[in-house]
């Protein structure tokens, strides 16, 4: 049998280990951490159970193909739990909306806000199907290795006018600003600023409509074991808490890794679901390629960090949606200052995760399990002391959701720590503590993202946020399918 390794247990490395080893690769996932999942770990305190990353799950089904692939439900290892509704939005003057692929609420909310849109949005709809149907169904599992591919895409991309901005593209379809920010917010879980994002992430509207959104019983990580499960039921090979080191090469073929345990794994073909940086500065730094497209790397545009609250509460809130989106007053303004100044202003807007209204397993009887999450500046463009600066943020963060939403907050806290930019940094060897690898820009998308075979190396892959299609769960899916084809095809 042909051997791989791939680099990190995230959401892509185990979809693509998935599809390696049900094509008869043997191949072995190697994770630094102690726990498999990458930027989709879990923290187990007080009987409350935390998710650190990716809380929506969407398109399932390209979850439930890794499955499939060898006559096996998805079902059977983990329980995936409708959200309805997707996310309640509110404003700081009290205004909600609840944004769900129920058309008739969805139409009495826009309508709501303001009954001249409800026509607009039925073509921004339109339009999102349009983007969904040429950049996910046809292009989002489809490597671009050559700038061929990207010249053939271009006349979609024009017709769509992909040079605008998601915020912009809405804006020409709804007046209400309320209705603009609740129909561009989504590029934020993906990393990318609503006002300089493609139009083509409209699609993410679609995506949603269309397989709706969805919760992992017992978390998101228990979706992670799940896929763990199906990997090593066919026969592969997870190997925690051991680093890789480097990356081993002779010529411009990698042989395979050197762990930092000393062991040294052979390969014929290695894939990296490490941060992009890390993979080229240090896993390869021994090698000239290493070297070089660092350098290239280290001149592009990152995605922003993210600084998370994670607290346990004594009471439980029937009333407080799974996923809610705390608006602050500012939004393109607020969104300048985070990708293009890199402060940390007075204001924020939040991300309310409250777990437990869906699964209540995941606190205590009694109690509730929420986190509060930021966008901030990366570290490259925020180089401030987190340990410092981290215990006050939190505290602010905490006087909001006071403020807005619980007012007796403080006395009800039974647990409660943070994760900032410098742990992304620590614990993920993320560059700059970025959250989302490269920034989702037209002109660092498709071909100009990191291909997903390496153009020198030449059995050597990447998979993850920092390879096309780029973040968030259906992304990196999807780069796993990119990936896999490429692989495959070369073992043969």
């Amino acid at each position: 049998m042909k051997k791989a390794v791939i680099i990190g247990a995230g959401f892509g490395g185990l979809a693509l280990a998935i599809r390696l080893q049900s094509a008869g690769i043997a191949t072995t996932v190697v994770e630094a951490r102690d726990r498999p999942g990458g930027r989709a770990y879990v923290w187990e305190r007080e009987g409350h159970v935390f998710d650190a990353g990716p809380t929506v799950i969407t398109d399932p089904d390209c979850l439930a193909q890794l499955w499939r692939l060898t006559g096996h439900e998805m079902a059977n290892d983990v329980t995936l739990l409708p959200v309805m509704p997707f996310y309640r939005l509110h404003w700081p003057d009290g205004t909600s909306f609840d944004y769900s692929n129920d058309d008739a609420a969805l139409t009495a909310e826009i309508s709501r806000l303001n009954p001249a849109d409800v026509e607009g949005y039925a073509k921004f709809l339109k339009y999102a199907a349009a983007v969904y149907e040429e950049g996910y169904v046809k292009l989002g599992h489809v490597p671009f290795l050559d700038f061929k591919t990207m010249v053939r895409a271009a006349p979609a991309l024009a017709e769509h006018q992909a040079w605008r901005s998601v915020y912009s593209m809405v804006s020409s379809f709804v007046k209400d600003e309320r209705l603009r920010q609740a129909l561009s917010f989504h590029t934020l879980l993906v990393g990318g600023n609503p006002m300089t994002t493609s139009s083509i992430y409209a699609l993410i509207h679609k995506l949603e409509k269309d397989g709706g959104v969805w919760f992992a019983k017992g978390g998101t990580n228990a979706l992670v074991r799940a896929m763990v499960t199906q990997f090593e039921r066919i026969g592969g090979t997870v190997r925690l808490a051991d680093a890789v080191e480097r990356i081993e090469t002779v010529g411009d073929r990698t042989t395979g890794v050197l762990l930092r345990s000393g062991e040294r794994i052979e390969a014929d073909a290695v894939a990296t679901n490490a941060d992009l940086m890390h993979s080229y500065a240090d896993l390869l730094r021994d090698h000239p390629r290493g070297q070089r497209y660092a350098r290239k790397l280290a001149g592009k545009r990152w995605s922003p960090s993210l600084f998370v609250v994670h607290f346990g509460l004594k009471g439980t809130w029937p009333g407080i949606p799974h996923h809610m989106i705390l608006f602050g007053p500012r939004y393109k303004e607020l969104l300048s200052d985070i990708y293009d100044h890199g402060v940390l202003p007075a204001d924020f807007s939040l991300y309310l995760h409250h777990p437990t209204v869906t699964d209540p397993d995941l606190a205590p009887p009694g109690h509730s399990t929420f986190y509060a999450l930021a966008p901030v500046a990366h570290m490259g463009k925020l180089p401030i002391d987190w340990e410092k600066t981290g215990p006050i943020l939190a505290e602010r963060i905490l006087d909001e959701i006071e403020r807005r939403l619980i007012p007796d907050i403080r006395s009800r806290i039974t647990v409660q720590f943070h994760y900032a930019p410098s742990d992304f940094a620590h614990d993920l060897s993320a560059h700059h503590g970025s959250a989302f690898s490269l920034e989702p820009l037209l002109t660092q998308s498709a071909w100009f993202r990191a291909h997903n075979r390496d153009e020198v190396i030449s059995n050597l892959y990447v998979v993850g946020a920092g390879t096309h299609p780029g973040a968030g769960i259906p992304g990196v899916v999807g780069s796993a399918r990119a990936a896999a084809g490429l692989m495959l095809e070369d073992l043969a």
